[in-house]
């Protein structure tokens, strides 16, 4: 067969493959191209990515072997790769519940808060008075360790501490967090913009390449994030510096306006959302009380 031919032959085949796409196919490929990249990108992220790396390697090294024939290693390696189901559960245990979580958490988070109200006003109070609480604690060098739920509820979070429900303020954070104070070496939950609960206990993060300068505090904080969409704020009781913890990531080096700041980009959108739920209610009502009075003047 002529060169000629055998491309005139290929692109007649995927000429004929493209007319037999449909909108079904379209949305299949990209369904599965988001799954892919998450899950890329999920991987990449963690210290998963190496196990990743080490079963990809197994997989291929099966089909070479296969390909040349290796009867043996073909029939090891299968056999492996039937129980390996059960391997890999075992072995992405603490990523694959983090997933799970955040999938019922985070990526569900506006459906689980429709018909909740969150007060903006409240949220950028319990900001502006965390930033401030947090600046001052660090110049004392008073460990500090506060959490901002957000989509994903933390009640079994709130369940290893003490129920505050407590009008937020510097004064009362500055209070909790002194050393002698019976709630100082837990964390603050701070739920709808009021202190919920104190003296919480965090989950560690399983991630083993963290600075050995990282104490449990900041360890708590990074687990927390791993597991939810909880924005945690942290105050080094041997240096000082503020750090923020998000989705399994650790920056460190604020002050009170670079807090303020990067908390408003982080809880803003919920307090907003709120409110735009706030606002169509307010226009529903109106429109119900006009029709009434319409109502009421025809008769």
């Amino acid at each position: 067969m002529k060169i000629t031919d055998w491309f005139a032959d290929f692109f007649s085949g995927m000429l004929q493959t493209i007319r037999s796409i449909t909108i079904i196919d379209i949305i299949d490929i990209f369904f599965v191209a988001v799954i892919l990249y998450y899950a890329f990108r999920f991987v990449r992220e963690r210290r998963a990515g190496k196990l990743a790396v080490g079963i990809i390697f197994f997989a291929a090294f099966l089909i070479f072997s296969d390909f040349l024939g290796m009867h043996a290693m073909t029939y090891i390696f299968q056999n492996l790769f039937q129980v390996g189901v059960i391997a890999l559960i075992v072995l992405f245990q603490p990523e694959m519940r983090s997933a799970l979580e955040k999938v019922g958490g985070s990526s569900l988070k506006g459906l689980k808060t429709v018909g909740e109200s969150r007060d903006s006003s409240a949220w950028m109070l319990a900001i502006r008075e965390v930033s401030a609480a947090a600046s001052q604690m660090a110049a004392e060098k008073t460990g500090a360790l506060i959490v901002f739920e957000r989509g994903t509820r933390l009640g079994e979070i709130a369940a290893t501490g003490t129920i505050c429900d407590a009008q937020i303020s510097a004064y009362l954070l500055r209070n909790i967090f002194f050393n002698k104070a019976p709630l100082h070496d837990g964390a603050v939950l701070l739920r709808d913009g009021r202190i919920y609960a104190g003296g919480c206990l965090l989950p560690l993060t399983h991630q083993s390449d963290l600075n050995r300068d990282l104490g449990t505090r900041h360890r708590a904080a990074i687990g927390l994030s791993e597991n939810s969409d909880a924005v945690v704020v942290v105050v080094s009781e041997e240096t000082g510096i503020i750090s923020l913890a998000v989705d399994g990531h650790l920056s460190r080096g604020y002050n009170a306006d670079t807090l303020r700041s990067r908390l408003t980009e982080l809880i803003e959108p919920l307090s907003k959302a709120g409110e735009g739920r706030k606002i169509f209610r307010f226009i529903r009502k109106g429109k119900a009380t006009q029709a009434h009075t319409e109502g009421s003047d025809g008769e």
